[in-house]
């Protein structure tokens, strides 16, 4: 009896341990954890998605333990957030049809939100600057850990409470829908961030529905996002742009050059493959996230890019940022001056650092001077598609460099590593590294070769992949997300054998 007892508890302990936050094994979308969870989940949402409160509030629940089992106790920060932006967006609502002022209860909004952006992003970087000036020690402060997602539930709390002011949304009646618009747990961790005049309509709705497309386009996102995430991104970044940053592989301006450019694969594959899996989980649910990547680097000009590239963000921006500054509105001085202002500001939103700085300076003057290009260039374009055939090919080549060469500064760890990459290139370039740089690094080299073929692949065969994944009906669909999964644990093992790392969360998730 006794030894049943022993069992008994030995299990109960193991059961806990699964179930409560690891530091070490955060929850990510590609974790064995979330897999079993989510088929668990799907079982009840089976029961309650005819019900629009009920299934609410079961969505709600899982979406909080999935973030406490990401970031642990901070899920009461979001909680925190998501009550504080409840109350004001009622206030502003109340104010603003009794035809007062909104801007006090919109500033303290923005004031509470933007101080714990400040505090997460910004602590580290000014404790290490007071002691870098006065010594070491001089502030005895702990390491302050950024929760997981935090820019993206609080820029989506900011959103929710301008658009009230704006007049563009009503205030949620209930206080579980906009904990749901906040804490849906597909975008959670790396958005994207959704316009909640276009999310409430669906978690108001009676019903949520799944076509037989819708699903098929689900599976193709999820698969698509696993092998851009989990094989090709990872693969690259442990096997070559990490080793090669490092100067393990050499000191050559050649290996140093295509670190770069698998890099800009890299982080590519790694954000824009999350956001794929994210968009397919949600639209299994019978809820439609926007897309957030589109083939960015197709783009022809600056401009382009950005309206490809995490275009959820990219939107936020403009619509919450550039406008508020004034947009185009006050001359086009201003307006050069507001994109500058806008990108300066979004590459802090990712970094506190110079490094962060300076490319968020780089493309907020890039886009600029765009601006005064197309106003003084008669025959210049905005979009790729307008350009003739050899004029978008040379202009698709330098944006695609100046954008790698802006990942540089992205991730580089400070402006020396950026100048020793920028030297490497200009003077200890040489054709003779390749050869070595290939049979040192083959298995990197062709997932690069595989991620860029897959990204300048034509639009249209994306969707013939999803009409013809649809065809196969829902046994084929599950062979393949379960035939998906198993490439992912095979290369996940790999990589853990050669390296002694796999698993981990998004490379994105440090900026």
């Amino acid at each position: 009896m006794r030894e049943l007892f022993a069992f008994a508890e030995d299990v109960w302990q193991r059961l806990i341990s699964m179930l409560a936050y690891d530091g070490a094994n955060p929850l990510t979308l590609t974790t064995g954890f979330f897999l079993f969870a989510f088929l668990i989940f799907c079982v009840g949402y089976m029961v309650v998605r005819h019900r629009a409160h009920l299934r609410t509030w079961y969505v709600v629940l899982f979406s909080l333990y999935f973030y406490y089992k990401l970031s642990g106790l901070y899920v009461l920060l979001l909680l925190g957030v998501a009550i504080s932006d409840y109350i004001i967006g009622r206030r502003v609502a109340k104010r603003r049809e009794a035809g007062g002022g909104t801007k006090g209860w919109v500033a303290l909004s923005v004031t509470i939100n933007v101080a714990i952006l400040a505090y997460f992003k910004a602590t580290n970087f000014f404790v290490d600057c007071i002691n870098n000036l006065y010594g070491a020690g001089t502030l005895d402060w702990q390491s302050v850990v950024v929760p997981a997602g935090v820019s993206f539930f609080v820029f989506q709390s900011i959103a929710y409470v301008v658009d009230i002011a704006r007049g563009t949304i009503a205030p949620l009646k209930r206080f579980g829908d906009y904990l749901f618009l906040l804490s849906f747990f597909p975008k959670m961790f790396l958005g994207p961030l959704v316009k909640a005049k276009e999310f409430i309509p669906q978690i108001e709705a009676r019903e949520v529905v799944v076509s037989r497309d819708d699903f098929g386009r689900a599976v193709m996102l999820v698969a698509r996002g696993l092998i851009k995430y989990a094989v090709i991104a990872k693969s690259l970044g442990l096997l070559f742009v990490a080793p090669a940053f490092a100067g393990e592989l050499g000191d050559g301006g050649l290996v140093a050059l295509m670190a770069i450019y698998g890099f800009t694969l890299q982080i590519y594959c790694d954000f824009s493959g999350y956001s794929d899996i994210a968009q397919g989980v949600a639209l299994m649910l019978g809820f439609r996230l926007p897309d957030n990547f589109d083939a960015p680097y197709k783009s022809a000009t600056i401009t382009e890019f950005w309206r490809r590239w995490h275009i959820s963000l990219s939107t936020w921006l403009r619509d919450y940022l550039y406008i508020s500054l004034g947009g185009n509105r006050k001359g086009r001085v201003r307006t050069y001056l507001n994109l500058i202002i806008t990108m300066f500001l979004g590459g802090l939103w990712h970094g506190v650092g110079m490094t962060f700085i300076v490319w968020g300076l780089l493309h907020g003057v890039a886009l600029a001077l765009h601006k005064v290009w197309l106003s003084i260039v008669p025959w210049a374009k905005t979009l790729g598609r307008d350009m003739g055939v050899l004029r978008r090919i040379a202009a698709t080549f330098l944006t695609f460099n100046f954008v790698a060469f802006g990942w540089l500064l992205f991730t580089a760890e400070d402006m020396a590593q950026v100048g020793d990459m920028l030297s490497r290139i200009a003077y200890n370039f040489s054709f003779a590294e390749f050869v070595p740089m290939v049979e040192e690094s083959w298995v990197a080299m062709i997932m690069m070769a595989v991620g860029y073929v897959m990204h300048f692949l034509p639009k249209s065969l994306n969707n013939s992949a999803v009409r013809g994944i649809a065809r196969l009906g829902f046994v084929g669909e599950c062979v393949i997300v379960v035939a998906t999964i198993w490439l992912v644990m095979q290369c996940d093992a790999l990589l853990m054998l050669h390296t002694g790392a796999g698993g981990g969360l998004p490379m994105y998730a440090a900026f």
